[in-house]
């Protein structure tokens, strides 16, 4: 099955009562039992409901997977990882990693005993400097947010196994219609599927794709245990998303292009962050690895300022300064105040993330209209 007939058919069959085409949306805290403890296919709704399990069956389909878990946020999907692991335990990732991930690893997880690292992944060396026979897991994201750096997903996977280690890959700036990790040798992607996922900036959810079934059912425990979930209106909103994934994403990656140049050659910007670029360090690797180069694009401003940066950011009209990204709008945002505001600012500006820096999460708008717009925001800049 292609690409295309899965977002639609993977894992979705009409409803055997109703014939409905569209999943129901089972709205429904608990389950008819015939006797106590005797059941039909579900209990009790903080462990399934139908329209969870179309939901995680499609999106396994998506990745290659063998299962996949939902949770009630991209972080909550991540948090739910993390409880897998042990305190003394170890994690290594990439430096300039989401800000909300590194909260997540440095003041949650690091408060019970599990240490995370953050280097240069570009750079296999440094990675393996820091494996211990406490390293159990190594968590990749790539392209990197927000600086759009790539990580060799198969490279580094290959160096996990040689030390018996975990991968995981935040597939979230990608999502599996331009890279499948599991593919390459990752053991686990995790999504906010707030993001592309889903698609139109109505929806918190979160996912987590395993490539064997007994990891799966280690999340599934915790999820439980935990409560973590998704109601059912979420899964019904990123399962009709993920139906046009596809057609959106492919549209934002042919706009990022068109808008990545234009801001290359513009007078006032200093840098374009965007892997599509053939002078971009990790191109090779993104061509290989990626089907697309993808729908986000960052720069950063000659007058590196954050009042500079706040003349484009409120500038604009068809790009909304906001948080998030991966809808069919597009966005614009502050990493140093927004995405990354908890992570120090030495740390920041130590892999880029400048008082300049802005970064694009480009939609399917036309592509002309959002150069413009870009254009009379960045005239406004002195």
């Amino acid at each position: 099955m292609k690409f295309a007939t899965k977002v639609i058919h993977a894992g979705i069959e009409p409803d055997p009562v109703t014939g409905a085409i569209m999943t129901p949306i089972y709205q429904t805290s608990t389950y008819k039992q015939s006797s106590p403890g005797t059941k039909q296919a579900f209990e009790y709704a903080r462990t399934q409901n139908p329209t969870r399990t179309a939901l995680q069956n499609n999106v396994a389909a998506l990745e290659n997977g063998a299962a996949a878990v939902c949770f009630g946020s991209g972080l909550a999907a991540i948090n739910a990882i993390c409880q897998t692991l042990n305190p003394g335990d170890e994690i290594i990732s990439t430096n300039d990693l989401y800000g909300g991930s590194h909260r997540l690893f440095t003041k949650v997880f690091g408060r019970f005993g599990i240490k995370s690292h953050f280097v240069d992944m570009t750079d296999l060396r440094q990675i393996e400097k820091q494996i211990t026979s406490k390293t159990k897991m190594i968590w990749i994201e790539t392209p990197t947010n927000p600086m759009l750096r790539i990580i060799d997903i198969e490279a580094v996977c290959q160096l996990a196994k040689k030390h018996e280690v975990w991968t995981v890959v935040d597939n979230t700036f990608a999502s599996p219609y331009l890279q499948t990790p599991l593919d390459l040798g990752a053991d686990v992607v995790v999504h906010s599927a707030t993001k592309y996922l889903g698609g139109h900036s109505d929806v918190i959810h979160g996912l987590v794709v395993c490539k064997e079934q007994a990891y799966a059912n280690e999340l599934l425990f915790v999820q439980n245990a935990a409560g973590a979930v998704p109601g059912p209106q979420d899964c019904f909103l990123v399962l009709r998303g993920i139906k046009t994934l596809h057609l959106r994403v492919q549209r934002a990656c042919e706009n990022a292009r068109a808008v990545a140049q234009f801001l290359r050659y513009h007078a006032k910007v200093d840098k374009v962050y965007y892997p599509g670029f053939e002078d971009h360090e990790g191109h090779g690797i993104a061509k290989r690895q990626m089907k697309d180069f993808g729908g986000m694009v960052s720069f950063s401003l000659k007058t590196d300022t954050y009042e500079a940066a706040l003349q484009v950011l409120s500038g604009t009209h068809y790009f909304t300064c906001a948080e998030s990204l991966g809808g069919v709008e597009s966005l614009i945002g502050h990493p140093a105040t927004m995405t990354h505001g908890a992570i120090p600012k030495p740390q920041r500006e130590a892999v880029g993330i400048t008082d300049s820096l802005i970064r694009l999460s480009i939609g399917i708008e036309d592509a002309d209209d959002l150069i413009a717009d870009l254009a009379a925001a960045l005239d406004s800049v002195c």
